[in-house]
Formats: C-alpha cells, sequence, structure tokens
C-alpha cells in the first residue's frame, strides 16, 4: 500500500501498490516523483519503479525500463545487493557481489554505471557516504585490516576515482548493526568537515577548511560559560555521539564539554557556524542538550541528565552570557529538544516524560516575545572567515560575512543572509591534492607535500574508456580542490603529458545471463551479457558459441548495444563461451546452462526396519524420470547437516535403537520436493535362502512382504515367540536373503529370562530335514535336500527337532504357496 498525505499527516489516502516496495526514496526536487526498489520473487533479481504522484492522491507506476523509449538492459553480471541502493544528489550507488568480491558502482547525473575506483589494495570491507555536496563524493571506507576505524576518501566530479584524504576515523557499533562514523560535514562553508582521529589507542578532533587536503587540531576553547579559564592543550578523547557533536576534555582537574551545535549542520544556514569558527562554543561543566534558533541567534541549551528539571539556559551572544528561564512548573525528564522548521524559527519544544511510566510531555516555548523588534542594517558587523592558524583564503576565496552585534536584541527573521563580499584568491599549493593513484610520502620531510605514484599505479597507462585513436592525459599526481574557486598562481596540473591511445587486449571479459538463473526450462528465453571491465571494444571481435551448436561473430559488442538472445529447446547441460580477440590480445570467458524440466515428486524408498549398524539403502526416486543434475540433501534423523549426492541413492548405517526420520530433498535449480520416511532400528539376525528362490523372485516390494509374512509366522509358531516381537525383512536384489528383527526384551513382557530370547535350533537331517541355527552371535541357515524327486511334502517335513518341546512344522503347509515350498531345496552345504 502507499499512504499519501498533504497535510502534515493530519489524513492519509490509501493507494494499493502492484508491487511490493522494499523502499522509498523521494526525487531531491521533484516532490511528485519516488523511486522505487522493489526485490522479486527470484534470487538477485530487482526492479526499479518510478512512481508518479498526482492531484487526487492518483499515482502511475512504470517499470524503469520502460519509462523511456531508450532501452536499458543490466549492468551487472553479480547480484545487487540488498538495500544497497543510494540515491543522493546527482549519484546514484549499488553494491554488486560477484563470487567473493564486492564492488560497488556509481551513476553520474543517471548515466551508465561505472565502477568506483579505489585504491587497488583498500579491498573495502564497508563503505558508507558522507556527503556527496558541490558535485564530489566523500565517503568512509574501511579496509580489510581495520575494525574500529574508517579511512575517508574523496571522488572527482563523477565520483569514480578516490584518493584518501585522512586515515582511522573512529567508528562505533550501533544498536542494529548500524555504524556511526565520527565525520560531520559543516553545512554553510564550504569545504569544512570535522572528525575524529583514532591512533594508538588515542581520539583527536580534526578540522579541515579545504575538503580534506590539510587537517589541523580543533582548538580548545579558552573559557567555559562562567567566565573561567579553560587550560585544554588540545582536543582529546572527545565523544561526537549524534546531533549536536559533544566534545569533552579535561581542564584544570574537571571535565567539561564543548558543545558543536546544529546551526552548523543546516544546508539552508545564512550563517556559517559563528560559534565554531570564532571559537566561541558554549562549554558547560555537563552534558547537555543544545538547539540553536534564528540562525544561531538564540542558543539553547538545557541539562542531558537523568533527573527531572525546570530551567533551560539560553544565550543571545553566541554563548558569552547565559540567562536562566523556567519552561515549566512541574519538573519533566527530559529527551531532548525539537524546533519548527526553518532556520529563522524562534519557537521550540522540550518533549520528555513526568514520570518513567507516564506518556509524552510536549512542552512548547516561544521566544518571539522577548524581542521588541526586527534587526536592521545598524545591528550588524562584518567579520571575515579564516582557519585556525589566520588563513584568509579558504576554498580559493576571501569571503566576508556579516554578524549581529552583542548588544543588538533584535530578530534575524526569515529574510536574513550572511554573505556580504566575496574575493578570488591565486592558486597555491594548499588548492591541490593527491590524484587517484598517488599518495603523499609523510616521513619524507624533504618532500614536503609532494604526491608520489603507488606502487600499483603507472601513471602513464591509459584509462580503461581509452579508445584507439583518442588521446589521453596523464596525471601529474595532483587534482584541483573540487569547487576551488582559486585562479592564476601554481598549477600543479600543467605539466601533464598528452598521449594517443593505443590498442588495448580485452581483459576482464564477462559472461553472464539476465536474472542470475543458470537453471531453466525448456523454451525458456535467455539474454546473455557480455561485459568487459578494461580494454578496447570497437577493433574487438566477439566469437559466441552457445553449445547447441549455434556460433555467431559480433563486432563492437557492448553491454546495451546488442543483448545475445536464445533458446534451449531439449534437455542437457550447454557449455557457452565468449571470446574476445583484437590484434593485442585475447580473453575468454566461459559458463555452464542448465537446461532442466521442473522436478514434480519425489519418493524415498527405504526399508522401515533395520538392524542397528546394518548398512542401510536409502533411494529417492524422482519424477520425471528423465530429470538431470539433481542434487539430492539427506536429512537424517535430527542432524541439522545434510548428506549431499549427486547419485539417488545412499548407503548409511544407524548405530542406536529406536525410530529415525529420514528426509530427502531432491533439487536441480528449478525446483525442489521432498518426501521421508521413518526407519524402526532394532537388533537383527541375517538370514539366508537356497537359490531356487531366486528363479521365482520378481524382485518387487509385495512378493518380498508377501515372502517376509510366511517365514515370521513359521518362527513364531516353531519357537514359541509371539509373532508381534518377529519381523523378517525380505532385501531388495538377487540373492534372495531377509533379516530377521527380534523387538528389544523391554517391549515383550512375556520374557522372564535376563536372555534376549531363547536361541532357536534346527538339526539337519540327511537328504530330507530343514535345518537352521540362529544365535544372535551366529548366521541362520535354511537349507534342503538336493533330490527333487521326492514328494514336496515329505520333503519339507520339519523332523526331529532338538527342541523336542517344539512341534513338528511343515514349511510349505505353512506358506500356503509351491514358490515358497521350493525355498528349501537348496544344497544342504549353502549357508
Amino acid at each position: 500500500m502507499l499512504f499519501i498525505s498533504t497535510d502534515e499527516g493530519s489524513s492519509f489516502q490509501r493507494q494499493p501498490l502492484s508491487f511490493t516496495a522494499e523502499t522509498l526514496l523521494f526525487h531531491p526536487k521533484e516532490e511528485d516523483k519516488v523511486l522505487a526498489y522493489c526485490k522479486e520473487g527470484k534470487v538477485g533479481q530487482f526492479s526499479l519503479f518510478l512512481i508518479f504522484l498526482s492531484p487526487g492522491y492518483l499515482y502511475v507506476t512504470c517499470l524503469i525500463q520502460n519509462c523511456s523509449d531508450k532501452m536499458v538492459t543490466a549492468q551487472f553480471l553479480g547480484k545487487i545487493d540488498h538495500n544497497s541502493l543510494s540515491v543522493q544528489d546527482d549519484y546514484i550507488f549499488v553494491k554488486v557481489t560477484t563470487g567473493n568480491r564486492t564492488k560497488h558502482y556509481v551513476s553520474y547525473r543517471r548515466n551508465e554505471f561505472v565502477q568506483m575506483r579505489f585504491p587497488k589494495y583498500a579491498l573495502p570491507k564497508d563503505v558508507h557516504i558522507v556527503s556527496t555536496d558541490e558535485n564530489q563524493v566523500f565517503l568512509a571506507l574501511q579496509e580489510w585490516y581495520q575494525t574500529d576505524t574508517y579511512n575517508l576518501y574523496q571522488s572527482d566530479p563523477q565520483g569514480v576515482y578516490y584518493s584518501m584524504v585522512l586515515e582511522n576515523v573512529r567508528s562505533t557499533k550501533q544498536p542494529e548493526e548500524s555504524v556511526l562514523i565520527d565525520i560531520l560535514e559543516v553545512r554553510g562553508v564550504k569545504g569544512v568537515f570535522m572528525a575524529n582521529q583514532k591512533v594508538d589507542g588515542k581520539v583527536t578532533t580534526l578540522i579541515t577548511y579545504n575538503k580534506g587536503r590539510d587537517w589541523e587540531p580543533l582548538a580548545p576553547p579558552t573559557t567555559d560559560m562562567n567566565g573561567k579559564p579553560v587550560t585544554c592543550r588540545s582536543v582529546r578523547n572527545p565523544c561526537i555521539t549524534s546531533i549536536p557533536i559533544r566534545i569533552k576534555c579535561l581542564a584544570q582537574n574537571r571535565q567539561i564539554f564543548y558543545h558543536v551545535g546544529s546551526e552548523i549542520q543546516s544546508s539552508d544556514l545564512s550563517v556559517p557556524g559563528p560559534a565554531l569558527l570564532t571559537a566561541r562554543l558554549p562549554v558547560f561543566e555537563e552534558e547537555h542538550h543544545i538547539l540553536y534558533l534564528d540562525h544561531g541567534g538564540v542558543i539553547v541549551a538545557i541539562k542531558d541528565t537523568s533527573i527531572p528539571l525546570k530551567i533551560l539556559k539560553f544565550s543571545i551572544d553566541e554563548g558569552r552570557t547565559w540567562s536562566i528561564h523556567n519552561f515549566t512548573s512541574t519538573s519533566v525528564f527530559v529527551d531532548g529538544l525539537l524546533s519548527e522548521p526553518g532556520d529563522e524559527t524562534l519557537v521550540m519544544t522540550v518533549f520528555g516524560h513526568i514520570s518513567y511510566r507516564s506518556d509524552w510531555e510536549l512542552v512548547k516555548v516561544d521566544f518571539r516575545q522577548s524581542f521588541p523588534r526586527q534587526c536592521t542594517e545598524a545591528d550588524y558587523d562584518s567579520w571575515k572567515l579564516t582557519d585556525l592558524k589566520g588563513e584568509k583564503c579558504i576554498m580559493g576565496q576571501e569571503r566576508s560575512f556579516r554578524k549581529r552585534k552583542d548588544t543588538a536584541f533584535c530578530i534575524k527573521g526569515k529574510s536574513y543572509t550572511s554573505a556580504l563580499t566575496t574575493k578570488t584568491c591565486q592558486c597555491s599549493e594548499k588548492d591541490f591534492n593527491c590524484d587517484y593513484g598517488f599518495e603523499r610520502a609523510q616521513s619524507l620531510k624533504a618532500e614536503g607535500d609532494r604526491c608520489f605514484a603507488d606502487f600499483w599505479h603507472d601513471p602513464d597507462s591509459p584509462p580503461d574508456d581509452c579508445h584507439l585513436g583518442h588521446d589521453f592525459e596523464s596525471s601529474t599526481g595532483y587534482r584541483k580542490v573540487v569547487s576551488n574557486m582559486c585562479e592564476g598562481g601554481v598549477n600543479k596540473q600543467q605539466s601533464a603529458k598528452q598521449h594517443t591511445c593505443p590498442l588495448l587486449p580485452p581483459r576482464g571479459l564477462q559472461l553472464g545471463i539476465k536474472g542470475q538463473m543458470l537453471a531453466v526450462a525448456p523454451g525458456d528465453d535467455i539474454t546473455f551479457i557480455v561485459h568487459q571491465e578494461q580494454g578496447d571494444t570497437s577493433n574487438t571481435k566477439y566469437q559466441v558459441d552457445l553449445g547447441d551448436g549455434v556460433r555467431a561473430i559480433y563486432q563492437n559488442l557492448t553491454v546495451t548495444d546488442e543483448p545475445i538472445q536464445h533458446r534451449y529447446e531439449q534437455l542437457g547441460v550447454y557449455r557457452v563461451t565468449v571470446k574476445a580477440e583484437n590484434m593485442a590480445g585475447h580473453d575468454q570467458a566461459t559458463m555452464y546452462i542448465q537446461v532442466t524440466a521442473p522436478l514434480q515428486e519425489v519418493h524415498l524408498e527405504v526399508v522401515p526396519i533395520a538392524g542397528v549398524n546394518q548398512e542401510v539403502n536409502l533411494t529417492a526416486v524422482v519424477l520425471p524420470s528423465e530429470a538431470n543434475l539433481t542434487v539430492f540433501y539427506w536429512w537424517i534423523g535430527d542432524n541439522l547437516q545434510p548428506k549431499l549426492s549427486l547419485e539417488n541413492s545412499l548407503i548409511t548405517r544407524f548405530p542406536e535403537e529406536g525410530e529415525v526420520s529420514v528426509t530427502v530433498q531432491a533439487s536441480n535449480g528449478r525446483s525442489m520436493v521432498q518426501d521421508t520416511k521413518a526407519v524402526h532400528l532394532f537388533q537383527v539376525i541375517p538370514l539366508a535362502f537356497s537359490s531356487n528362490l531366486d528363479l521365482l523372485n520378481p524382485n518387487i516390494p509385495e512378493w518380498r512382504e508377501d515372502v517376509g509374512q510366511v517365514v515370521t509366522r513359521i518362527l513364531a509358531k516353531i519357537t514359541g515367540i509371539p509373532q508381534e516381537s518377529l519381523v523378517t525383512m525380505v532385501k531388495p536384489g538377487l540373492p534372495t536373503t531377509a533379516d530377521l528383527y527380534i523387538l528389544p526384551p523391554e517391549s515383550n513382557p512375556w520374557l522372564r529370562t535376563e536372555d534376549a530370547y531363547p536361541p532357536l535350533f534346527f538339526r539337519k537331517l540327511p537328504g530330507r530335514n530343514v535345518y537352521a541355527q540362529m544365535h544372535n552371535e551366529k548366521e541362520q541357515e535354511m537349507t534342503s535336500p538336493v533330490n527333487h524327486s521326492e514328494d514336496t511334502q515329505h520333503i519339507i517335513q520339519g523332523e526331529e527337532f532338538i527342541d523336542d518341546d517344539l512341534d513338528s512344522q511343515t514349511l510349505g503347509n505353512a506358506g500356503g504357496s509351491p514358490a515358497f515350498r521350493s525355498l528349501i531345496r537348496t544344497n544342504p552345504h549353502y549357508y
């Protein structure tokens, strides 16, 4: 469902969606457009829907592929990671997993996705986008060797090539696996960032005024709110939590809290962080909630404590002096402060609760009536922006601003602007940063700020997108800081060399299919995707072999120009290859396509009763029978780790008596079916039969069951053991054999002895008697005389048993079947 409100949430209009939207992203400028991410049923597939909201709460959606006339095909051969889609200003970011490597892609101004290029051995574990302002990407990247720190990188304007600007920025793990990285962009002053750097267990707060080109420790305050001197030598062991920042240090044996408030984080501010830049930050001996009103003209502070409060403090002179205000007659446990939308507001809300069991309490505080008038030009002074060293040229400009005089008690209001004048500076070395593939050698003091090429980077090598006949410019190792407005002066990029693109051999050739399904059904349409990471494409031939006799040669094959579509009609495994070749070299990619019919069902065949530690054959019969490349998962008992096999049978043993559940799952990549049977495990005595019985054995379950029942009845009558305590299982296959299972003594109350069961003895009478000897530790014999001419009934009569208490029985009469009577016609020496 899509819920739309146009009255700040007072009411909603509900509209159903034709898909499941996992993420909604509003257009940064056009409020009636929403980008929706939808994960489809098949693993790795996704869709992007553009939702057009219109008056009357109606909406229209279209798949991104169909929103324009230009056909858009898949850009990635790997799975787009779940929840990795991020849209920020001119950039769209996604992560793509291929094998065990994760690659990051960026689309600049909605053009095609390009792989983001980090230093070769960065090997990112995690990436967080910090800022996309001023046509540049700032991101924090956790490298393979880092655990609680990230490195800060900045990009070229397209967001493709990245260089490191600060190492070891501290991070902390938050609930629900979120990560908080101690980096903050100071909005309102271009190029200013603050970060907490952790080195050897010590943390220092740093600030940059030129987008990471140079970092300096943040200057500590000189006095607290009461005018007492603060003698911190440096701001160490800071604690950046959420908005606002709270930095704490030790001064004269007391802990103080150094606050950088929300006025430096709003992109709509007209005052560029005056408290930060003039080092007049509110300093308290306890932690406080801080709120800035009227473009920083009013600073409100309230203790961050677990005890209930009635008063708040406010300042109208950037924190030099503070006044006390009783905001409620009943003490409130304060949880935070809120302001109404807009930096010009003078209305705020304190939210909390009277007791821990009470509902929320919201107390509105309105400062508007405390100010008698609107500010005029006479109420402002001018001041120039400088860094911590007093440098006036920041990001290539000298800038002056206006701020309200300390003695002026007036409202700045909505129309207030702070910028007065700007003056362009000449470029110097500090206006240039190291280019991609270069870094400063901090240990070489004699080299100063010189940028050196990394060992893995060749500055004169052509870029990946270099085409034969075109020109490219090799890097000098420097690039101008993005958005820096300096002109003239030093130009560190001036000595760049021009080169002609050579013919590059194809490298990184990859072959995939749209939808990532390598197992398809006969007749399914398949779209093959060929992707080449490096090398020439316009002068390269691509030989495609689809594995079923279809071959083709393509020239200038790309991802979007001409996708390869095919359909397999026959079941089987097809080897698909693509070979890219030009005069400079060649590359090849291979993949295997399984064309299988969906599995309908699987039947598990297993004897219902088996002996302890006896081999048991588990067999899975799959329908349709022509299904190929089926993988079988055998789940035995309570074991959570299945046994896998490509064969449809498995031989196993069961070590203990009792009942064991056996489940088999059959999967061919497109479907999965399963069946479950129970196996009862008892002590077992093996039985053997004459070879004559093999001639009459049709090897079907029904015949084996009937013969087993006959043997059970005879043995029960001969031995006196209850029939329900004996089970004879005739085994599949030839020669015909069987197992006699005897229930354990505890389940047979008729037993009165310590023995499990009395031994069974049959004595062989020469020429005519059935004999057998049955012990728990010996094999049983069931034999008959060789003379087949004698009368069958006479031959099979059992006589002269050793146990005279047992009645003589005729095996043939008990069986009632000529087939079973032939069971005893065998050589007396057969075992």
